[in-house]
């Protein structure tokens, strides 16, 4: 029998990687938004790994998923050290852009405590390599090998970046230290009936006393340039935007592996606000209105509110 040249094999192996593809693409994507806290940069990460992938010999990979998440990785690594310039000249706070992750999420991803803005604020700290090297080994399971690869250093160095991400990542952690759903949730429900309202004092109780809130304009949006400190003055912030705003709905939604607000106004997205809690109290409340960040976010109809969990 006649062997197959390469033109008759190709279509064979592009059906098997497509289906491949499919099958790792959320941990490729995974792995882009986590180091970028971007999904525009994520979503062009994603990209460029599946036209190398589509162009790659790949027959000789054995581990397809640590090859193509390795890819995304360098790729996240290049734009994250020239990020570093862009987050410089940013204008106000930053904050990384909200990824649905419920069940009606429009990027599918792997949902765990390293997609939430809590995290990714933590992870914001790292220099770039330790960022990178935290994420590959302690995300996602890649031996130190190639994670030496991305970042051009001796395998001894990988495992050392690794291990003082980890240290500063657990020290961060101890001191913001994570919420139940649950709480998130009543929490977040009370704090919108309060909000809905105008309730000063309703706000006043929910905050802690030395709350901070942040907002991320971007310069494209009227936003405060500076986080602003103390649950009172926050609380009054709070009714003062409410009673401008007049949102249409806010809904509880679930944003980076955890329940979030989102305020619509005018049939789109206006707002993602999150929140981090301690002794049943909101210490930080950061509030996403640059539209670039929420441009791809769609605004669900009540009816599709109402039937979420």
């Amino acid at each position: 029998m006649t062997p197959l040249c390469d033109s008759e094999q190709r279509p064979a192996r592009e059906d098997r990687l497509a289906a491949e593809w499919e099958r790792h693409r959320p941990a490729v994507f995974g792995v882009a938004y986590r180091l970028l806290g971007s999904v525009a940069d994520a979503e062009d990460v994603t990209q460029d790994v599946w036209l190398r992938a589509a162009g790659a010999d790949l027959r000789d990979i054995g581990d397809l998923r640590a090859w193509l998440v390795t890819v995304a990785a360098r790729r996240s690594y290049d734009l994250l050290r020239s990020a570093r310039f862009r987050r410089e000249t940013y204008v106000g706070p930053w904050l990384p852009e909200p990824l649905l992750t419920g069940a009606d999420a429009s990027q599918p991803v792997l949902v765990d405590e390293s997609v939430g803005a809590a995290m990714l604020l933590i992870m914001e700290e790292l220099r770039p390599p330790e960022r990178v090297a935290f994420v590959l080994h302690d995300v996602f399971g890649l031996e130190f090998a190639r994670i030496a690869d991305v970042l051009d250093v001796s395998v001894p160095a990988a495992r050392q970046l690794a291990s003082r991400a980890r240290r500063r990542v657990a020290g961060a952690r101890q001191s913001t230290p994570r919420a139940s759903k649950t709480e998130r949730e009543r929490l977040l429900t009370a704090f919108r009936a309060a909000y809905e309202a105008g309730d000063l004092a309703g706000l006043v109780r929910l905050l802690h006393p030395d709350a901070v809130y942040v907002t991320d304009g971007g310069g494209k949006v009227s936003a405060a340039r500076k986080p602003i400190h103390g649950g009172e003055r926050v609380a009054r912030v709070m009714v003062r935007t409410g009673r401008r705003w007049h949102p249409d709905r806010i809904d509880v939604a679930e944003v980076g592996g955890e329940p979030a607000l989102v305020l619509h106004r005018e049939g789109r997205v206006y707002s993602v606000d999150t929140v981090q809690i301690a002794d049943g109290l909101i210490t930080a409340y950061r509030r996403v209105i640059n539209p670039d960040k929420l441009q791809r976010l769609r605004a669900v109809t009540p009816e599709e509110a109402a039937s979420s969990p």
